[in-house]
């Protein structure tokens, strides 16, 4: 095995800390004058599953950052007219619902390569990018779960791509009962009072967005669970064989409709044939990969890819890879291309490089 110096410095030094790209406090001392310092930490206490709810509206790591930005905007100005007859924590989910329904002013939805279009054949024709805004993005896992296990284990399946994208189906008011009421545990009357709607009305609107999603929602796999040893070992044998581009090794470890996608290209590929021919074919320049692992990415198991450059013992990016798992193969690989925002969104170094 190569080793490798990972040149993280510029990065460690502008990623931020909490959900993303934050404001930093001092940037907001003119908006936040007069308030209490122990008001803003309370604030801050909530930014992660704020940041997690506002990603599963939007489907964004990026515009849920905005939206909770927005949200602890509004909520500093506003914060003498908090009358605390409700909870802060139900107070700032008002917010961010409001926010995120403004952000959501449109026809467009997020989603990914398989929910637009039937599979690819491996040797077809590269499409051109679509827009960024066009696709679900993965979140990473430092910045939607807290640091209670038990809150990370129950949040992992509404987390995950495909249901993310199975949320985008919904209308934007349905979108945020369905996750407020079986997600977040609302009940009828505070999803209500955060939507300004009657009780009636929000159980009318639950029963008609559970009804979509048992229409396009998948069904469930397993869910990843780190202390898990077959699956650590199972995603080990994947990084071994994808760095060795072992085909066969790589396709003992994949279940017999797994996927391969993608974004920004609407292209996906499924079944092991396929996904072997598409990468010895277009994805052969994924050959001789390196690949870090990350804490993980929307409760699943997450890599930063780098293929090798133009100068000899150099490696840049290509890809965030997000696996899915189901009992004891691969079922999805989604290769995220657009590694200008996402290597900075996950802490990677701009280029591996083999020491001197």
């Amino acid at each position: 095995m190569i080793l490798m110096v990972l040149v993280a410095d510029f990065w460690v030094s502008n990623v931020s800390v909490g959900c993303g790209r934050v404001t930093p406090m001092n940037d907001l001392s003119g908006q936040t004058a007069g308030l209490a310092p122990d008001v803003l930490e309370s604030f801050e206490k909530h930014r992660r599953e704020l940041c997690a709810y506002a990603y599963r509206m939007l489907g964004s790591s990026f515009e849920a950052e905005d939206a909770v930005q927005e949200t602890f905007t509004r909520a500093w100005k506003s914060y003498d007219s908090f009358e605390g007859r409700a909870s802060l924590r139900s107070w700032l989910y008002r917010i961010t619902t409001n926010v995120c329904l403004d952000m959501l002013d449109g026809p467009q939805r997020r989603a990914r390569p398989m929910d637009l279009s039937g599979p690819s054949r491996p040797d077809s024709p590269l499409p051109a990018p679509q827009p960024d805004y066009v696709w679900i993005e993965p979140i990473p896992n430092a910045l939607a779960f807290g640091a209670d296990p038990a809150d990370h284990a129950s949040a992992k399946d509404t987390l995950r791509l495909a249901f993310v994208a199975a949320c985008q189906h919904l209308p934007a008011t349905q979108r945020a009962i369905l996750i407020m009421r079986e997600v977040l545990r609302f009940s009828a009357n505070e999803t209500a009072e955060a939507l300004t709607m009657s009780p009636a009305s929000v159980n009318s609107a639950l029963q008609r967005a559970r009804a979509t999603m048992s229409k396009v929602q998948p069904a469930a796999t397993d869910t990843y669970d780190e202390s898990n040893e077959d699956q650590r070992k199972l995603i080990d044998n994947f990084v071994k064989a994808f760095e060795a581009y072992d085909m066969d090794a790589l396709t003992t470890l994949l279940k017999t409709d797994v996927s391969l996608s993608m974004p920004p290209l609407e292209f996906w590929v499924s079944g092991p044939a396929d996904v072997t021919a598409f990468m010895l074919g277009h994805g052969s320049a994924c050959r001789n990969s390196r690949m870090i692992r990350l804490e993980g990415a929307n409760g699943e198991p997450a890599f930063g890819q780098y293929k090798p450059g133009d100068e000899p013992g150099v490696w840049i990016p290509w890809s965030v890879i997000v696996l899915e798992l189901d009992g004891d193969a691969v079922s999805n690989m989604c290769f995220f291309l657009d590694t200008a925002k996402l290597f900075p969104l996950f802490g990677l170094p701009p280029e591996l490089r083999e020491p001197v």
